[in-house]
């Protein structure tokens, strides 16, 4: 009888391995600062898709700044508002710069492995109150990660830079590997190629829900309806990663959910491109914009992947908040885990530690490549 409010992936997940979803009231917590919610209102009749799309929106945005781009999405034109849906949750309000620890972990055949471990430093341009002062040029996030572990990627770092307007500014992305004290260019971080981090089980385009351009498919808003989806999971986040982590899904007893309403939007390859997800059908919270399940489909139309986002909620920022996410492949049977904040207690806010600004130059690839180390 709970059919129609859960998502077919999570459908797959109870019959198939036995999940079971706690349900809890529902709780709308998702909150902003006032100057964010003042950006949005400008926002709304500001924004527009780059003149390379003006309809289907694959190529971006401008005319938006320190708020969700698209508050009241265009539903006279379903193709429209699908990519605006997924850019507000490119856009999604999560604080200005912040630290957090994070580790990916990947469960194969019951066994539980850490699989990467690092300090990520965020900025987020986008959401500077002072655009000319943080040098906003259509940035909508940089993040640097130098690993800490486990030993084979003691030494390698990351730097990625993403835009509102990736026709304009593709994304850009760089490595350093440890043993050769050099930088290169990493074009390959980005849409389906699968993340050594997490033993290619997860590609990279699967973080946060959906992460990077949207140039690669059609986006279609096929309805909004309310919907089974994890939510507020600060308890998730009171335990250790192995505590949490069970042969096909997080413990049932750690993970909220609760019955919201959700854009739900589906997107398929666009003519011409090619991904090895040929559709994905998206879950997106009508508060947060954060998409918060995924359904995933092979080329052959087979349910391919369940991706699954826990979000926190963090009355301090405000906000409710991308905690991590997990990918379940449902035709191999294992998951990972997907930058996870475990074991963070000392942060005030227990794994994200907000601050005021970060310098510039931790995002420069010639500053991380002056702190290689041999």
């Amino acid at each position: 009888q709970h059919a129609d409010r859960v998502p077919k992936s999570i459908q797959v997940m109870i019959k198939k391995y036995g999940l079971s979803l706690n349900v809890y009231p529902t709780h709308r917590t998702a909150a902003a600062p006032q100057w964010v919610y003042n950006n949005i209102k400008s926002n709304a009749v500001n924004a527009k898709f780059v003149a390379q799309d003006p309809v289907g929106g694959r190529f971006g945005f401008t005319g938006a700044h320190g708020g969700i781009p698209f508050p009241i999405p265009d539903q006279s034109n379903p193709l429209t508002a699908g990519a605006q849906i997924i850019w507000n949750h490119n856009s999604i309000w999560r604080g200005f710069c912040f630290l957090v620890d994070v580790q990916g972990w990947v469960v194969n055949s019951s066994q539980v492995a850490m699989t990467a471990a690092g300090q990520q430093h965020y900025k987020l341009p986008y959401y500077s109150q002072k655009p000319m002062a943080h040098k906003y040029d259509g940035a909508l996030q940089l993040l640097y990660t130098p690993y800490t572990g486990p030993g084979n990627l003691v030494g390698q770092a990351i730097i990625i830079w993403a835009f509102d307007d990736p026709h304009k500014n593709p994304q850009e992305a760089w490595e350093l590997l440890n043993g050769e004290g050099r930088v290169r260019r990493a074009p390959e971080v980005a849409f389906d190629t699968p993340s050594p981090q997490v033993d290619g089980i997860a590609n990279y385009d699967e973080f946060y829900g959906f992460n990077g351009s949207l140039e690669r498919y059609d986006w279609r808003l096929i309805e909004k309806k309310e919907v089974y989806i994890p939510y507020n999971n600060n308890k998730l986040y009171s335990v250790n990663a192995r505590q949490a982590h069970k042969a096909h899904f997080f413990d049932p007893d750690l993970v909220r959910w609760e019955l919201h309403r959700c854009w739900v939007v589906e997107a398929t390859l666009h003519s011409g491109e090619r991904n090895v997800i040929a559709k994905r059908v998206f879950y997106v919270d009508e508060d947060t914009w954060q998409i918060a399940v995924g359904d995933e489909y092979d080329g052959n139309m087979n349910l391919y992947k369940a991706d699954i986002v826990y979000n926190a909620c963090v009355p301090t920022l405000p906000g409710v908040i991308y905690g991590q996410n997990t990918i379940n492949n449902l035709q191999t049977d294992n998951y990972c885990s997907l930058q996870g904040p475990w074991d963070c207690v000392k942060y005030p806010e227990r794994f994200y530690n907000f601050v005021k600004d970060i310098p510039d130059i931790i995002f420069d690839p010639n500053h991380m490549a002056a702190s290689s180390q041999y």
